[in-house]
């Protein structure tokens, strides 16, 4: 179950403010390594092969979900507390509301390209809308690097740590929500994306340190089986492209 969100203003009893935002950076990785794929498995779409535009085509919806979802989430985690506690951040965060807008705009263009290509792979169709996502990656990759520079230093002094887990824990009580609907290997893929996101030489180490022991064995029993199945499934001829 999600913890309540605390009200914005004063730091809630019992918490102290500052707190650990480099996950973010995953986070942050990780869409612009998405971004960057979609439009080429788009574009590698022989005409006509409905079969594999639909294997993109799924993925594609998912990436979707995921920006929408990462923006909500700190629509109402961040923005209010903030400006509440350091006002001086209000600039910055009000560049952030319209960056997001900006991304749902594009999104709301984009999303209602992606069935009529799935069901018919005509590559006119698939140009246009990787064309469409190559747009948006370049909104997304301006925005992420802003928030970077900007917003992540000020979360992480006034921000309690239970604060920002929250962010984390809505993350995942959504992707559950919406599990029928986005498939049931979507927490392997979460898992399975934050993992590729951390560099190779300090994955074993960053894994035990974010990774309870019983979720590290659920990965290797369950779940990477899984995450591997559907990066193959993407990537059927070649490697799966390294994110770092």
């Amino acid at each position: 179950m999600v913890t309540k969100l605390p009200s914005s203003g004063a730091m809630p009893e019992g918490q102290e403010a500052g707190c650990d935002t480099s996950g973010l950076i995953l986070v942050h990785r990780i869409f612009r390594w998405l971004y960057s794929e979609l439009p080429k498995l788009v574009r590698e779409v022989r005409p006509g092969d409905t079969a594999r535009a639909a294997i993109v085509g799924r993925y594609a919806n998912l990436d979707f979900f995921a920006l929408h979802m990462h923006h909500e989430t700190e629509d109402l985690a961040l923005w209010d507390r903030l400006t509440s506690r350091d006002p001086a951040c209000g600039v910055h965060v009000e560049q952030m509301k319209a960056q997001h807008a900006e991304v749902a705009r594009q999104l709301a263009i984009i999303e209602p390209q992606l069935q009529p290509w799935v069901a018919s792979a005509d590559p006119q169709l698939g140009e246009a809308f990787a064309r469409d996502i190559d747009a948006l990656r370049e909104t997304l990759t301006a925005h992420l690097r802003q928030e970077e520079a900007s917003i992540m230093p000020v979360a992480g002094a006034v921000l309690s740590q239970q604060e920002w887990d929250w962010m984390e824990e809505h993350t995942r009580a959504e992707l559950a929500a919406h599990r029928k609907e986005l498939g049931k290997d979507i927490m392997a893929l979460q898992a399975g994306l934050l993992i590729a996101s951390v560099p190779e030489a300090e994955r074993e180490e960053w894994m035990r340190a974010n990774i309870p022991v019983p979720v590290r064995v659920l990965y290797q029993l369950l779940l990477k089986r899984q995450y591997d199945r559907a990066m193959r499934d993407l990537y059927p001829d070649r490697p799966v492209p390294a994110m770092v």
